[in-house]
């Protein structure tokens, strides 16, 4: 099967995502957990086929799989579980499965979790430097017997959490769980690749960097082009499109689109800054170009979604 002649299949939430597998609905809507033996027994039950289309995922994903038996790619490049079990991956971040994916012996479970679970947290802020949800990372971890024990250990807490009724602390004590499981698996990443080293040509690497610098906390700079990020790499606007396209199935606007709303979430989850105010922050000349392209994105008008997460 050949992406470019697949459509891709945009899921904005962890519900979407349960859905698509035909798997229950998760008890919260912006998180759920997995078992990814249970969910291949639904699935072959309902007699669901594989989805095989590429998929752009609007979650981070940490994911523990056993018997897999063929080809996963992340982005255009194959996802190498032959000696590791856990891998990860970021919001707006391609997976597909090839048709030759045998899963019927696969195990394991997924973790799933939308950007605005962590939106007025600071681990929202700081979940960029978790580098193991990079693209750059091709490799699924290797863990000891212990490590995998003390992931499963934290993995039955915040299943516990995560199946309670929603109260008003649910959030609060989600988000601390899952930032002490993406310790540990900080921990076991520097373990692992603690000898690894980027190439310095490696252009989507760069790319990313700079695109996490230009969006940082703090930052108040005029509306990315991507002629900004073409000329920051030394290449052209056409080269850098095609390098994207090719390695993650999106454009260059795309990673830009993607990362200006992820900020402006936060500004208006964060602060009390008005709409236009927000609009000015990110660089917009025109508070109405932002309302526009906020709503297309996410379905919402800034302040609907301020609302919403009240």
């Amino acid at each position: 099967m050949k992406p470019s002649s697949q459509a891709f299949q945009v899921l904005a939430t962890v519900t979407d995502y349960t859905r698509l597998y035909g798997l229950p609905a998760p008890a919260h809507p912006l998180l759920t957990l997995i078992d990814l033996r249970r969910s291949r027994e639904l699935g072959q039950a309902a007699g669901a086929p594989p989805v095989t289309a590429p998929v752009i995922l609007q979650f981070y994903s940490v994911f523990l799989k056993r018997g897999l038996n063929g080809p996963l790619y992340y982005g255009h490049q194959p996802y190498d579980f032959s000696e590791g079990v856990l891998g990860f991956s970021a919001p707006g971040q391609v997976f597909r499965v090839d048709e030759s994916l045998d899963i019927s012996g696969v195990s394991g479970w997924m973790l799933l979790f939308h950007p605005d679970l962590l939106a007025r947290y600071p681990l929202g802020q700081r979940i960029a430097d978790y580098t193991f949800f990079s693209y750059d990372v091709h490799e699924a971890l290797h863990l000891s017997a212990q490590e995998e024990q003390s992931l499963d250990s934290l993995l039955h807490s915040l299943k516990l959490e995560h199946e309670r009724p929603i109260d008003a602390f649910s959030q609060d004590v989600l988000v601390s769980q899952l930032e002490v499981l993406l310790n540990y698996a900080n921990r076991y990443y520097h373990r692992q690749f603690l000898t690894r080293r980027t190439p310095a040509h490696d252009l989507l690497t760069r790319f990313e960097a700079l695109l996490g610098a230009y969006f940082a906390p703090g930052n108040q700079l005029p509306l990315p082009t991507v002629h900004y990020f073409a000329e920051a790499l030394h290449v052209s606007p056409a080269y850098l499109g095609d390098m994207l396209r090719t390695l993650t199935g999106q454009t260059t606007q795309q990673h830009i689109h993607h990362r200006l709303i992820e900020k402006a979430k936060q500004l208006l989850l964060t602060t009390s800054l008005t709409v236009n105010e927000t609009a000015f922050q990110l660089g917009f000349e025109y508070p109405h170009y932002f309302s526009r392209l906020f709503k297309s994105k996410t379905g919402l008008s800034p302040a609907a979604f301020r609302f919403s997460a009240q």
